[in-house]
């Protein structure tokens, strides 16, 4: 999935997975987006729920939510940040 880049700051990439959000979506709680190649998955930050995914496996999917909880609070720290500017 290719997203214009600009409008999809990029907070943090790990490996093969980029965790991102898009800007002004401020009418929705918190969450990071994350794409690896063609799969994708959206979470919510506060608390970690998986909103939806497209083509990960299970096993994928365990690696891409842990790695959301151990970079909860940077996700968080950037989507306010970002959200102030607009």
């Amino acid at each position: 999935m290719l997203y214009n880049l600009d409008m999809s700051p990029t907070v943090r990439v790990i490996g093969p997975h980029r965790f991102f959000f898009f800007s002004r979506e401020d009418n929705e709680p918190p969450h990071i987006h994350v794409e690896t190649a063609e799969n994708a998955a959206k979470f919510w930050l506060s608390p970690i729920e998986l909103v939806w995914t497209v083509g990960y496996t299970s096993k994928e999917l365990r690696r891409v939510r842990e790695l959301v909880e151990q970079n909860k609070d940077l996700f968080l720290e950037k989507w306010y940040d970002h959200l102030k500017r607009y």
